[in-house]
């Protein structure tokens, strides 16, 4: 695992396994997982970001403001509110993570069948221990 260790590590401590967890649920709340969100994606127009995720190649950014826009601002707000911090910061903090996540989630450059529930339950108790 050495991904979700980097990732954990770059979290730099409790709050940012917090807003790990919360992208990863946030994943496994969004209709259809990790292939639904890919969906809206690219509805917004965010279709090479995802790819980019998806494929073995480098991950490209996302802002906090596409997050928003792609979440809508309840989403984001649940998330802060898990948080205990201002929904800006936690759009800030789902921008960063997103990308790693899906890109963990998706190792061999393709989405897995349906919408990667199983790897997203797998990743949360990874998180948990």
């Amino acid at each position: 695992m050495g991904l979700l260790d980097g990732l954990l590590k770059a979290a730099g401590g409790g709050g940012g396994d917090g807003a790990l967890e919360a992208v990863t649920q946030m994943l496994g709340s969004h209709e259809g997982g990790i292939g639904g969100l890919v969906k809206s994606m690219e509805s917004a127009g965010l279709g090479a970001l995802a790819t980019s995720w998806i494929s073995k190649g480098a991950n490209l950014p996302i802002s906090a403001d596409q997050i928003t826009t792609l979440l809508n601002s309840s989403a984001v707000a649940g998330i802060a509110q898990k948080l205990g911090i201002d929904p800006s910061q936690a759009a800030g903090m789902v921008a960063q993570y997103l990308p790693q996540v899906i890109d963990h989630l998706t190792p061999d450059g393709q989405l897995p069948s349906g919408g990667g529930m199983g790897a997203i339950t797998d990743l949360l108790g990874m998180l948990k221990r």
